[in-house]
């Protein structure tokens, strides 16, 4: 869960639930395939929305949504089909348009980190479906939010890039 203004001394990142790997996700390598990470990390993030108040609600009353502008994934460790898997949630930055997430997913009993995903999302205005401020009570939960993980130590692999390591002589 999100932390309230009461827990502003407890930082804590949000969980989502224990998810379950779907049997055709499997690839002919017996691991999840590559595609499927990012369903894992999405369904991590609607939950997250929820608590921020960006959910399905929000779209159907509000007009407003999100989209994901930039994303980078690494794959650390195989996850296979009875492997349960938990996603945490950590809100890196926040303007009034955009948010810098960083998930981690994780065994969800053994704790073992298997990916990560870094991502850039944009507040849309879904009237005129362009990159839009969000309004003051969703600003406002989200800066109780960049609050509570301002202390959380920032993980391993935020703002990498993709590069071939040099060779040296």
């Amino acid at each position: 869960m999100i932390g309230t203004p009461a827990q502003v001394d407890r930082p804590q990142l949000f969980q989502s639930s224990v998810m379950r790997i779907e049997p055709q996700w499997i690839d002919y390598n017996g691991h999840l395939n590559m595609a499927y990470y990012n369903v894992l990390f999405d369904r991590a993030l609607d939950e997250f929305w929820v608590e921020l108040g960006l959910g399905p609600d929000y779209m159907e009353t509000r007009n407003g949504s999100t989209f994901t502008a930039e994303c980078h994934v690494r794959y650390l460790r195989e996850i296979r089909l009875d492997d349960p898997v938990r996603v945490s949630v950590l809100l890196i930055a926040a303007d009034e348009k955009r948010l810098h997430i960083f998930e981690e997913l994780r065994h969800a009993t053994e704790g073992w980190l298997s990916a990560t995903s870094e991502n850039m999302t944009l507040h849309v205005d879904m009237v005129d479906r362009k990159v839009a401020p969000f309004p003051p009570d969703i600003r406002a939960c989200i800066e109780i939010v960049a609050d509570v993980h301002k202390p959380v130590p920032r993980p391993e692999g935020i703002g990498r890039r993709i590069a071939m390591p040099s060779q040296s002589r």
